[in-house]
């Protein structure tokens, strides 16, 4: 049965859809907060400690923290809001302002989380420049006033642009958060090249990840195709995540293609479900690289990979050629995607299909509103389709490069481990 043609007039945006609850904000701090004459050893304390600040439940639950954002303020600033991935109600912009310790220059935040979250948070401060706050056209300027913690070290690159975006995990987050350092593993190549593609009509960089192979046996590959390539590689580093998950046994050695996703406007136009950018993956990208790597032909031993637009895209690849992409390792996949009367697109298409020879391997965060009906529904199609080796988690994050990371990796081990 033919796949029919994907909608193509779909908004640039994902639905609007409300929060289902509110933020679980907190009007206790997780520790004391200072009074006029002890600020200098509070934020030295800060310093040396890492913010925000993380402290028992005040309901009293053993899997629950109260934690602390905190901003230290100067003499102009009116306002400090701080947007933890997904932990913002749009509606309430109000309700992720910081409040100031009267006579210091203390401005802080608490929400009460489950102890396995992570996650990354942006803080956006306004030192007086702008319109006033509650005129119109506030919210949207103070969030041009982005702001790096700087009392937490940890960070990770913004996905467009500059900078930096800082991150949190409490203790029973999953997984590593800093990418791993194996200093006894073999490192593997990472090349760019520049592709020309005629489905696409252009020319596209792509980064190719070689294995370490020395004393093993000449092998075809297995290939693991990467959406977002120019985030993953240049700037989150994937080649060393790959080298430490070779180098402990969870996956064998195997190659990676990383295309570059060029800028928002193209990532959009073509990481939806269009059948002419699947076409130059499996048609002109895997060939390319094939002529350079020994590269698996074995669907079963090709995995097809993405988050977001790209996770429904992976998903979207497997379903039009499981001859070529056997395996779909999807994160936050946009499951709703068109926004309109054909919302959940692809759902509705694999419901109408028999089942394919595909491992689907999905994964979404407990904070996100917009993406979890869709992908519980999908779930639920895949089920009763009988695609009993698919398997479906949720972790308790945001729509956040922390968490994919290691769901990357996880999945990795999942679909290609012994």
């Amino acid at each position: 049965m033919p796949v029919p043609a994907p909608p193509n007039d779909s908004p640039h945006h994902p639905p609007r859809t409300a929060r289902p609850g509110p933020v679980p904000r907190l009007s206790a701090p997780a520790r004391a907060l200072p009074g006029p004459n002890g600020v200098e050893e509070f934020w030295a304390e800060a310093r040396r400690r890492g913010t925000p600040l993380v402290g028992p439940d005040p309901l009293g639950a053993a899997d629950h923290r109260a934690v602390t954002f905190l901003w230290r303020g100067g003499p102009t600033t009116r306002a400090v809001q701080v947007l933890p991935n997904k932990l913002g109600d749009p509606r309430d912009p109000d309700g992720n302002l910081m409040e100031r310790v009267p006579g210091t220059d203390v401005w802080h935040w608490t929400v009460r989380l489950r102890h396995d979250w992570r996650g990354t948070y942006d803080l956006y401060v306004d030192e007086g420049e702008g319109p006033a706050p509650g005129t119109s056209g506030y919210w949207p300027w103070l969030r041009t006033r982005r702001r790096h913690d700087p009392y937490n070290p940890r960070a990770l690159p913004h996905r467009w642009g500059d900078g930096t975006v800082s991150w949190a995990a409490l203790p029973a987050a999953p997984g590593s958060a800093d990418p791993p350092l194996r200093p006894d593993a073999e490192r593997g190549t990472v090349t760019e090249h520049q592709v020309d593609s005629a489905h696409l009509g252009a020319r596209r960089r792509v980064w190719l990840y070689r294995p370490p192979l020395a004393g093993r046996p000449a092998e075809p590959l297995p290939v693991l195709v990467l959406l977002d390539g120019d985030h993953w590689q240049p700037r989150l580093g994937l080649s060393r995540l790959l080298d430490d998950l070779i180098a402990e046994g969870r996956i064998p050695p195997l190659a990676a293609v990383l295309p570059d996703a060029v800028d928002e406007t193209t990532r959009w136009g073509e990481l939806s479900c269009r059948p002419e950018y699947v076409a130059f993956l499996g048609e002109e990208l895997l060939p390319w690289a094939a002529t350079r790597l020994p590269l698996t032909g074995d669907p079963a031993r090709t995995v097809v990979a993405g988050q977001s637009l790209g996770g429904l895209t992976a998903a979207y690849a497997a379903v039009l050629a499981p001859h070529r992409f056997g395996n779909a390792l999807v994160q936050s996949g946009s499951f709703w995607w068109p926004v309109g009367e054909r919302a959940e697109w692809l759902t509705g298409v694999l419901a109408e299909l028999p089942r394919l020879p595909v491992r689907f391997r999905l994964s979404f965060g407990e904070q996100e509103w917009v993406a979890l009906p869709a992908a519980r529904r999908l779930r639920d199609t895949l089920t009763a389709l009988g695609y009993h080796d698919s398997s479906y988690r949720e972790f308790n994050g945001g729509h956040d490069y922390l968490c994919w990371r290691t769901e990357l990796a996880d999945g990795l081990a999942e679909l290609l481990g012994d």
